[in-house]
């Protein structure tokens, strides 16, 4: 029930009918009496810029959650952002700082990152490999990064956005090892596949997974079915495996932290969601 003391989480895109956010977030509202919500608001590119600062003008707005095809350009609209989404080059999530002033963070690799931990996978001083340099896959080396892994490989064939996320990563991280150009996950602690390889049968796997030890953590970001084509030859192989929607669950505590709301776990999330995943 939305009363005069609901509070508002805008989720912020377009279009809208893809959206999965409220169904994940307002269930647990629910269930922790806690009166806020999360509103779809459908925003075309051209009015996003005004109603960003339109949003945060309401009384009643706890933050919002930026997603396509907004997630780069709401990086030079607010007043300050974190290193995660100086290296990512991408925001998803805004609140208003102690100032007043408009502060943006990107969660969807602080996700990745989260699920991998929870499984005990040791993230701190880890060799990492990154297929992918798009909006998931910087951010969530970004994300890497900042947890204290030690070495971190990219590839992409789109070499541009590749060595971009390489110059950005050792701007601010300078004491780390990156590497560019390969996609070998021979030798790696953690080896993920944040391309759209995948979301269709058939699809080319991102890596040869001939040469993925089995004592290599796995990752997914396709979240179209639980186990994909990728995850199924590499547990062949006997390694343990993140699927694509644990990133989507897992970056809701850190959301709920952000903008000041009870924190839960991503088992809790599934558990009230009202959404179900192949």
């Amino acid at each position: 029930m939305i009363t005069g003391n609901t509070e508002l989480i805008a989720h912020i895109g377009y279009p809208t009918h893809s959206f999965k956010a409220p169904m994940i977030y307002n269930p647990y509202f629910d269930s922790i009496g806690v009166n806020a919500c999360v509103v779809p608001m459908g925003c075309k590119p051209d009015d996003f810029p005004a109603f960003l600062r339109a949003v945060f003008s309401l009384t009643n707005i706890r933050g919002a959650l930026i997603t396509m095809p907004h997630k780069v350009a709401v990086v030079d609209l607010v007043d300050r952002v974190t290193p995660t989404v100086s290296v990512a080059g991408s925001c998803n999530a805004v609140r208003i700082g102690a100032d007043g002033r408009l502060e943006g963070d990107m969660f969807d690799g602080e996700g990745f990152v989260r699920g991998v931990k929870r499984k005990g996978i040791t993230v701190a001083g880890a060799s990492v490999l990154v297929v992918g340099s798009g909006g998931v896959g910087s951010a969530i080396a970004a994300s890497f990064a900042a947890a204290g892994v030690s070495r971190i490989a990219l590839f992409d064939v789109n070499t541009v956005s590749m060595e971009a996320l390489a110059a950005r990563l050792r701007q601010h991280y300078p004491a780390l090892d990156v590497q560019t150009g390969s996609n070998d996950p021979a030798g790696f602690d953690i080896a993920l596949n944040a391309t759209p390889m995948g979301m269709n049968p058939g699809d080319p796997l991102p890596m040869d997974v001939s040469r993925i030890a089995s004592t290599t953590f796995v990752g997914e970001v396709v979240m179209r079915a639980e186990t994909t084509a990728f995850l199924a030859a590499v547990q062949a192989r006997g390694c343990r495996v993140q699927v694509g929607t644990d990133m989507l669950f897992e970056q809701i505590p850190a959301y709920l932290e952000y903008f000041g709301f009870p924190t839960t776990t991503a088992d809790t999330l599934r558990n009230v969601a009202q959404i179900k995943y192949a």
